[in-house]
């Protein structure tokens, strides 16, 4: 279609701004008309009815807009929803089935990232990384001396919760270590080797480290509660760069300020941005604002796959990262 004529370019909505959708735009005015939420002076509910109505896509980042029933009832003609993240724990999975809304996310462009955040957060809590750094510009290895000792990486048994996208990344970089991989999942994998746990709290009992990468779901929530934290054990680390909840954060806090399990490296949290204070005077504890999917190279990856999965929408080809049995 002719590009001066841009309302009758294919209709994609966005509901808020971000970096990603100003570098889309950019690249796709010419081919996509913009329906931008957050420029018009109406509420955006009126917005929706007054001008989205006859919008195919929703293009969104949930952690910004939840994707709700009532958010969709007032887009009766919405077909794909793109969201530029990885996990769907904030978008109504049961509304959108019901409305046959088809579902793209941003999972395999975020999984090496992350699991490079999950990799970094095991090796700071070990090996004392953060803790050590402080150590120093604080002037106590002057006034004190010599800083406690970490712990060997090499060898150690990591059980991965969630061998999705992200867990396998997450194994493959840590089998350079010579770790042992073993993993929980809902079901087990013929396609790798790794030990398969049906049950998160043996896989606990069985690992020296536990990363969680698995969705936040109703059957995941609180997954990662006190039996197995205990299970993990004195000796036990937890990485989490899933989502907050699906750890039991109160049992967590406690398990960790009564020694009962050895340290945590965390990027996601139960309550964000509001983390539990009794965390920061903890040497054993590794902090990060859920920042494991954003890097400042990630952005033309986003975009360059959500053109890619529009122009596959729009001329009825498979989606690049549609999301299935979901």
């Amino acid at each position: 279609m002719a590009q001066d004529n841009p309302t009758q370019l294919p209709q994609v909505l966005l509901l808020h701004p971000s970096q990603c959708f100003t570098a889309l735009e950019s690249k796709a005015s010419h081919k996509f008309h913009f329906l931008k939420a957050w420029d018009s002076p109406l509420p955006q509910a009126q917005f929706l009815q007054s001008q989205a109505t006859s919008a195919q896509v929703l293009l969104s980042f949930p952690r910004e807009t939840p994707i709700t029933a009532q958010l969709l009832q007032l887009l009766p003609s919405l077909k794909l929803l793109i969201t530029i993240s990885a996990g769907l724990d904030r978008v109504d999975l049961a509304a959108c089935r019901a409305r046959g809304v088809r579902i793209a996310n941003s999972s395999p462009i975020f999984a090496a990232d992350v699991a490079d955040m999950a990799v970094g957060l095991f090796l700071d809590v070990m090996r004392k990384i953060s803790a050590a750094n402080r150590y120093v510009r604080d002037g106590f290895w002057v006034s004190r001396g010599d800083f406690v000792l970490g712990s060997k990486v090499g060898g150690k048994r990591v059980g991965i919760v969630g061998l999705g996208h992200i867990g396998l990344e997450v194994a493959k970089r840590l089998e350079a270590f010579d770790c042992k991989i073993l993993y929980n999942s809902r079901k087990g994998k013929p396609s790798v080797s790794y030990p398969f746990y049906s049950d998160v709290c043996e896989l606990a009992a069985n690992s020296d480290v536990l990363v969680i990468c698995c969705a936040l779901t109703a059957q995941t929530h609180h997954m990662i509660n006190k039996n197995v934290l205990l299970a993990l054990g004195r000796e036990g680390v937890i990485v989490n760069v899933g989502r907050g909840a699906i750890i039991d954060e109160k049992e967590m806090v406690q398990c960790l300020l009564q020694g009962e399990i050895k340290g945590a490296g965390l990027d996601v949290f139960e309550n964000e941005p509001e983390v539990p204070k009794e965390l920061f005077g903890l040497d054993n504890v590794v902090l990060s604002p859920h920042k494991a999917v954003l890097t400042a190279d990630c952005f033309t990856d986003l975009t360059d796959l959500a053109m890619a999965n529009l122009e596959a929408f729009f001329s009825n080809k498979p989606l690049l990262s549609e999301v299935v049995n979901y």
